[in-house]
């Protein structure tokens, strides 16, 4: 399938690795210029210099800074109208999954992780609210958790936030409809450096990467009996974004791999 991104421009926040870049590299791949940002500069500069190499160094914008930072984002959303023009579509990805309970979440721990997780949506989405409105195909790409509907008690405080998110999101469909389509991708398991971390504390240290992560997935009772791969829910982003789904907005696509329980 066409889907219509050939030169259009793609923002994206949180692109540098895991399911992030995967975004970068599959609207790359389409045609579409891609600017996006992380914070850490070093791994970031490294990750633009081999996409400038392989896709064309004008097709290409990255920049180190927090998506907490407004002052930071709004530079940014200069520099992306002053390099490419105008922006077609917004991806928000940013932010990792805090493993806490009711129990021993601090109040610390609560606002850091609500402000984390709500204003690494808001930002983004200020900043480039007046410039995609401008582009008349407008698309915000929000990149949520299936956490959001099926809260998990070991992360009680990161899926409080992401069904506040998920609110967020649908209420804006609303809100910026006609000029911009809203929707979010709800994701389950995937392959990623958090899960390769918690593989490499695994107590059995014999047990090989394939093996540990074919228990985690018969233990998580995912029907497809794998994780995802980063770039398995990258397509669902760029096919959200571009113009092919022109018709959606306020919708949910779950990658999960089945392991919803809703109907």
């Amino acid at each position: 399938m066409d889907l219509g991104l050939t030169d259009r421009c793609v923002v994206v926040t949180g692109g540098s690795s895991g399911i992030g870049l995967a975004t970068v590299r599959i609207l790359l791949e389409d045609g579409a210029r891609v600017a996006f940002c992380a914070r850490g500069a070093e791994r970031l500069e490294a990750v633009a210099a081999e996409l400038a190499d392989e896709y064309g160094g004008d097709r290409v914008l990255a920049r180190a800074f927090s998506v907490l930072d407004p002052e930071a984002v709004a530079g940014f959303a200069e520099e992306v109208w002053q390099t490419f023009g105008g922006c077609d579509a917004l991806v928000t990805n940013a932010g990792q999954g805090r493993v806490s309970t009711y129990a021993d979440t601090s109040d610390a721990d609560w606002r850091e992780e609500l402000e984390l997780k709500f204003f690494s949506q808001l930002h983004p989405i200020r900043a480039f609210e007046a410039v995609l409105r401008k582009s008349g195909q407008g698309a915000i790409v929000g990149v949520n958790s299936l956490l959001a509907l099926q809260p998990e008690p070991h992360m009680v405080c990161t899926s409080a936030a992401r069904a506040g998110v998920q609110n967020l999101l649908k209420s804006l469909a609303t809100e910026l409809a006609p000029d911009i389509r809203v929707n979010s991708i709800l994701l389950g398991l995937v392959d990623s450096a958090q899960w390769q971390r918690r593989y490499e504390a695994r107590e059995d240290k014999a047990q090989t990467r394939e093996d540990w992560f074919a228990a985690l997935a018969r233990a998580k009772r995912i029907p497809l009996g794998r994780l995802g791969r980063p770039e398995e829910p990258a397509r669902a982003i760029a096919f959200l974004a571009s113009p092919a789904s022109s018709y959606i907005t306020g919708a949910k696509l779950e990658i999960s791999g089945g392991v919803s329980r809703f109907a």
